[in-house]
C-alpha cells in the first residue's frame, strides 16, 4: 500500500513538474522549478552532489566509481588532449590564438552568438578555431576532439556554471527549442528525456540507475566502459535517441546544441567536473 502511494505521489509530482515547464514563465523560473524538482525527489542529496550523476544517489555504485576515479581511465587521454592543444597548426599558431584565456574555458560555453544567431558550444568552438587557422575540422563525438575537450574540461574543473539567460527573441527561441526537445516523446518506445531522467530518475534500467537530469551538462566528456573511450555530450544525446529507437540528429547540429543550451542553463549554480567515467 505504501509503495502504491509513493508511486502515485511521484506520478503527480512529475505531472505538476511537466505542467510548470510547459508554461511560458521563462528560463529563470524554469531553472528554479527544474532544480527544485530534483531537490524534492532526492532530499538527502546536497545540491553540489548532482554533478556526479547517478553516483549522487547510488551509494554502492559510488564506492566503485570513486575507486576507478583514483586511477581514471581517461587520464592518458587528457594528457593527449594537452599535447594536441599545445601542438602548433601549420601556420605556427595554437588553440591559444582562439582561446586567449587558456584551456580553462568551460565556464564560457555554451553561449548564444548574436552575430551568428546560434548556440555555440565548446566543441564547436574548437573546430571553429581549427578552420580559422586553415586546419580541417575534427570529427565530433570522440577521438581527438573529445580528447581536447577533455583537457579543457579538466582545466576547468570547479568553475561555476553561469550561462547567461537568453536576452533576445532568437536566443529565447533556441532555449525553448531545447526545452521542447527534452520534453518531447520520440522513437518507437515513445520516451522523452524527461521520462527517463526526471520521472524515473533513480530507478534501474537493466543494470544501470537512471541519472537525474540536473547534472547532465556538468561532467562531459566522459569515458564510458561501454564505449572503451571518451565521448562528448552530443555523442550521449545520439546514443539516447538510438536507445528509444529514434533517429539520432547530427552531432553539433542545431537540435543538440539547443538541447545542451537548455540543460546547461538548468544546471546554473552547479560546477563543472569533467571529464568523468561512467559504465
Amino acid at each position: 500500500m505504501n509503495k502504491s502511494i509513493s508511486i502515485l505521489a511521484g506520478t503527480i509530482s512529475f505531472a505538476l513538474f511537466l505542467i510548470s515547464l510547459i508554461g511560458i514563465a521563462g528560463p529563470q523560473e524554469d531553472t528554479a522549478k527544474f532544480q527544485q524538482y530534483f531537490f524534492n525527489r532526492f532530499p538527502n542529496v546536497p545540491k553540489s552532489e548532482f554533478i556526479n550523476g547517478s553516483y549522487a544517489i547510488d551509494k554502492i555504485g559510488r564506492e566503485n566509481w570513486e575507486a576507478i576515479e583514483e586511477f581514471p581511465p581517461y587520464e592518458l587521454l587528457v594528457d593527449i588532449g594537452k599535447e594536441l592543444w599545445e601542438t602548433p597548426f601549420a601556420n605556427g599558431k595554437t588553440y591559444t590564438s582562439c582561446f586567449p584565456e587558456g584551456p580553462a574555458q568551460r565556464k564560457n560555453y555554451p553561449y548564444w552568438d548574436n552575430k551568428r544567431n546560434m548556440v555555440v558550444t565548446m566543441e564547436l568552438a574548437i573546430n571553429d578555431c581549427r578552420i580559422a587557422n586553415g586546419e580541417k575540422p575534427l570529427k565530433y563525438g570522440k577521438g581527438q576532439l573529445a580528447q581536447i575537450s577533455a583537457y579543457m574540461s579538466f582545466a576547468s574543473r570547479g568553475q561555476t556554471i553561469k550561462v547567461p539567460l537568453p536576452n533576445s527573441p532568437k536566443a529565447l527561441a533556441a532555449y525553448e527549442d531545447g526545452k521542447q526537445f527534452w520534453l518531447q516523446r520520440r522513437g518507437q518506445l515513445n520516451f522523452s528525456c524527461a521520462n527517463c531522467h526526471a520521472q524515473n530518475a533513480g530507478r534501474r534500467l537493466r543494470s544501470n540507475i537512471l541519472s537525474p537530469a540536473i547534472g547532465h551538462a556538468t561532467s562531459f566528456p566522459v569515458y564510458r566502459s561501454k564505449w572503451g573511450n571518451l565521448g562528448t555530450l552530443h555523442r550521449r544525446f545520439s546514443g539516447c535517441n538510438a536507445q528509444v529507437r529514434a533517429k539520432p540528429f547530427k552531432l553539433q547540429g542545431e537540435k543538440y546544441r539547443n538541447l545542451e543550451y537548455f540543460l546547461t542553463i538548468m544546471a546554473n549554480g552547479l560546477t563543472f567536473n569533467g571529464p568523468s567515467s561512467r559504465p
